[in-house]
């Protein structure tokens, strides 16, 4: 019989320990959480979970009080979740609770309210590795935050403002386009967006809404949604263009494509609940039958065409106010299916200022002089078309059926700017006024000829 020594029967030992333990429950987790972002914005929280691999996952809803339990499979767990501050309406906390197994995680949101929860894992892409996305809504709240640029109140009681949406692209977990530096195009947009709604409020008879006012997450249609709940006469969506390489360069203007256009109206026709929002007290005495569906669609296509008419005379506009700031991609508008261009009932337009992938265009992007001349050029297109087509019940028509208007001169403000303004020559200017020279002085009242 064959003998064993210690020293065999010692190693078979070991061995015997350490397949044990590889096969316990105290083994190491398979993947593992590294990081964890929160996005807070005016009507919903997402929270995103970085993970080394793909995640396992499971999650479900508890009452009294409002929970969401969310747990990792085969998951350890990052250090330390982040704290929730006031500007969160949904989550009061996020914290850890005992897991379903010992290779688990279980996280759990404490709410402030009910909330529907969206969870869904994104495989990575850019500078992202695999993450679990968990989104929570609350119950519908007002389409624009406190937040955002405030209302102004015509001097006229039925002289209302001229209201401009304007979109600030990607935002929260969705960076949009990143430039050689590093430079997110999502936060360009958002200082674009803020200077062109400055400027837009800063204009009597204009009134500027901004669908986001922070770093958060918007879906497409909520974007449209908000500026349908906000009644605007128009929508200007802001973004910055990339490529591949870092060749190409300039800005361009995009409006909605007809096919795009026939798609969208084919979808409003099929939800008859949306009729009223599009055709108004018209939708009370359309009923659901064959023939009073091509009256819809009739009114629907009229809705449509208006507004394809007025974003690319707008986008035209753009255009020559663009050429002026920067170097032009297209020197004509573009149509295309892009998904934030759909309202049959809001002439839009989507202004790309830029290529962030050029390394010269994103540090131009990144300039506040470069930033306000952009947003100066679109102010200035857009207003521009709206002082020679007011709608008839706007501050902008009384102010153009007035003849002269009286202008009291400001801090800053000169006969150039005043005529740029108000879409008059200096010439005229100086003749209504009986000026010799091109001086003007605070307090003066000038006299504003018909453009």
């Amino acid at each position: 019989m064959m003998k064993i020594n210690k020293i065999t029967l010692f190693t078979l030992y070991v061995f015997v320990v350490l397949v044990g333990l590889l096969k316990s429950p105290c083994a190491v987790a398979n993947n593992q959480i590294d990081g964890v972002r929160v996005w807070p914005s005016p009507e919903s929280t997402r929270v995103v979970f970085d993970l080394s691999h793909k995640p396992e996952y499971s999650y479900f809803m508890l009452k009294n009080p409002y929970r969401l339990v969310v747990d990792f499979a085969d998951t350890k767990r990052f250090p330390a979740l982040p704290d929730v501050t006031d500007e969160h309406r949904i989550i009061k906390r996020i914290r850890y609770s005992k897991p379903k197994d010992k290779q688990g995680t279980r996280v759990v949101f404490d709410l402030v309210r009910s909330a529907k929860p969206v969870v869904f894992a994104l495989a990575p892409a850019g500078p992202y590795k695999d993450r679990l996305v968990v989104d929570l809504y609350g119950a519908q709240m007002s389409a624009y935050s406190d937040e955002s640029t405030n209302k102004k109140v015509s001097s006229r009681e039925k002289e209302r403002n001229i209201i401009i949406a304007i979109d600030a692209g990607h935002g929260g977990e969705d960076p949009g386009s990143i430039g050689p530096a590093g430079t997110y195009e999502k936060n360009i947009t958002l200082q674009i967006a803020k200077r062109l709604a400055r400027l837009i409020d800063n204009e009597p008879g204009m009134e500027a809404r901004l669908t986001r006012t922070g770093d958060y997450f918007l879906k497409l249609n909520t974007r449209t949604v908000k500026a349908r709940e906000r009644k605007a006469d128009f929508f200007v969506s802001i973004h910055a263009d990339a490529f591949s390489s870092p060749e190409p360069n300039g800005s361009s203007v995009w409006v909605l494509s007809l096919r795009r256009a026939n798609s969208e109206i084919g979808k409003w026709l099929e939800n008859t609940e949306k009729h009223s929002q599009l055709l108004g007290g018209a939708a009370d005495v359309i009923k659901d039958t064959e023939n009073e569906r091509y009256l819809a669609k009739a009114l629907l296509d009229m809705s449509m065409d208006h507004s394809m008419k007025t974003g690319f005379k707008v986008a035209e506009e753009v255009v020559d106010e663009l050429r002026k700031v920067s170097k032009l991609h297209k020197k004509e508008p573009q149509a295309a299916n892009f998904g934030v261009l759909k309202s049959p009932d809001i002439p839009s337009i989507l202004v790309e200022t830029g290529f962030i992938s050029n390394p010269n265009e994103e540090r131009m992007l990144l300039s506040s002089s470069h930033q306000e001349r952009l947003a100066s050029a679109i102010f200035n297109a857009i207003k521009s078309y709206y002082w020679k087509n007011p709608p008839a019940d706007s501050l902008f028509a009384s102010l153009k059926n007035e003849s002269p208007i009286k202008h009291q001169v400001k801090p800053g403000e000169s006969l150039s700017l005043l005529a740029n303004r108000y879409r008059v020559s200096v010439d005229s200017l100086k003749r209504a006024n009986g000026l010799k020279t091109d001086t003007l002085f605070v307090g003066q009242i000038l006299m504003i000829p018909k453009a």
